[in-house]
C-alpha cells in the first residue's frame, strides 16, 4: 500500500485551526487567571537579610532592647476571613520552644499592624487580645536568645473563620495557639533569625 501525502499550506484553514488550538493550550484559562492571590506576610522590620534592630529585642535580661513589636503586613487572605491572629514563636529554644507573642481578635478588614502595636495600645483600640508570653508578661516579648547559634523566629498570620473565641487577655500563649488553630482557614509565615 502506498501512502500519498498532501501538502498543507501554512496559510490554509487547517494551519489556522492548529495555531488557535496551540495558542489556547498555552494561555491560562479565565478561571485560573482569576484565582485568589497567595496569602503572604511581610514586614519592614524583618526583611530578609536585614539585621533586626535593638528596638525589637526584649527589654530585660541581657538584651536591654526596646521590646517593640515589629511592623507586620499581610495580603491575599481568603474572602471568608472573619478575623486574624498573629504569633511569633522560637522553635530553637530549649524544651517545647518559646512563645514571644500571640494576638487574636484582629478585625477582618485589617491588613497590617504598625510597629509597637503591642505596647502602644493599637491592639486594644481594635478590640484584639494578647496572650501571656513565655517571658511571663502580657503582649509582645522580644527575642533574647542565649549566646551561641542564632535562633529562628517564626511569624505566623492566621486567617480565622470566626471573630469570637474563648480567649481572654493574659491567657498563656500555648492555649492561644491551640484555640487559634481550631478556627484557622489559612495561614502565612515568614522566618527571621537572631543570635548573640
Amino acid at each position: 500500500m502506498r501512502l500519498t501525502g498532501r501538502r498543507v499550506s501554512s496559510s490554509g484553514p487547517v494551519a489556522s485551526a492548529l495555531f488557535v488550538a496551540f495558542a489556547a493550550a498555552l494561555l491560562p484559562n479565565s478561571r485560573e487567571a482569576a484565582a485568589d492571590p497567595v496569602f503572604s506576610v511581610s514586614s519592614t522590620d524583618l526583611a530578609p537579610g536585614k539585621t533586626i534592630g535593638r528596638d525589637l529585642l526584649f527589654d530585660q535580661s541581657e538584651c536591654k532592647g526596646g521590646n517593640r513589636s515589629p511592623q507586620i503586613s499581610w495580603r491575599g487572605a481568603p474572602a471568608n476571613t472573619r478575623s486574624f491572629a498573629v504569633t511569633i514563636f522560637d522553635p530553637d529554644a530549649p524544651g517545647r520552644g518559646w512563645w514571644h507573642w500571640a494576638v487574636a481578635g484582629i478585625p477582618a478588614g485589617t491588613d497590617r499592624l504598625p510597629g509597637n502595636a503591642s505596647a502602644s495600645g493599637v491592639l486594644r483600640k481594635m478590640g484584639a487580645i494578647e496572650a501571656r508570653n513565655d517571658w511571663d508578661t502580657d503582649g509582645y516579648g522580644g527575642p533574647c536568645p542565649p549566646p551561641g547559634k542564632p535562633h529562628r523566629y517564626i511569624v505566623t498570620v492566621y486567617a480565622l473563620d470566626g471573630a469570637d473565641s474563648r480567649l481572654r487577655q493574659g491567657t498563656p500563649a500555648l492555649m492561644f495557639e491551640h484555640e487559634i488553630r481550631t478556627m484557622t482557614i489559612a495561614s502565612a509565615q515568614m522566618t527571621f533569625t537572631y543570635g548573640r
